[in-house]
């Protein structure tokens, strides 16, 4: 039997269940991103997620990068938002899926944005593109003026 566990920040309201075509998930945590100290908070809950996924020293690095990462353009560009943490299961592997979302001003061109180089910032224009290559599966879905949703899969190796 499938069971889930939602947990949230203590500053959100009751949190959603995760879509219906997410797949195979045994459960998911869901945070909100509205402080510096929320972006603390993900980073130790991703590295929490990827102990109990079993993954090693490298890639808990590689997840807690990008995680990194996406919630700081989460928090910069798009004021804020949410990440959705799941444990998906997909032919006898186990997974780790990242679903970070916000209601900003959404990514006009998503190509390009994943390009190194691109910056809307004072960065070096590696984050996206950067996050996409630490994990397995990678996903941007943005609406300009709607917000953007990035979903960032890393599977266990076995």
């Amino acid at each position: 039997m499938t069971q889930r566990a939602d947990t949230a920040h203590a500053l959100t309201p009751a949190p959603l269940a995760p879509p219906a075509s997410a797949g195979p998930v045994d459960e998911f945590l869901r945070l909100i991103l509205r402080t510096e100290e929320d972006l603390l908070s993900v980073r130790h809950a991703v590295r929490a997620a990827t102990l109990r996924v079993g993954f090693g020293i490298v890639d808990q690095t590689r997840v807690v990068t990008a995680v990194s990462e996406l919630a700081r353009n989460a928090y910069v560009h798009g004021g804020g938002g949410s990440l959705l943490i799941e444990y998906p299961r997909q032919g006898g592997r186990q997974g780790l899926r990242l679903t970070i979302s916000n209601s900003g001003p959404g990514i006009a061109d998503i190509e390009a944005a994943l390009g190194d180089g691109f910056t809307t910032g004072g960065g070096l224009g590696h984050g996206l593109g950067g996050a996409k290559r630490l994990m397995d599966d990678f996903e941007v879905r943005s609406t300009p003026g709607h917000g953007t949703t990035v979903t960032a899969t890393r599977w266990a190796r076995t």
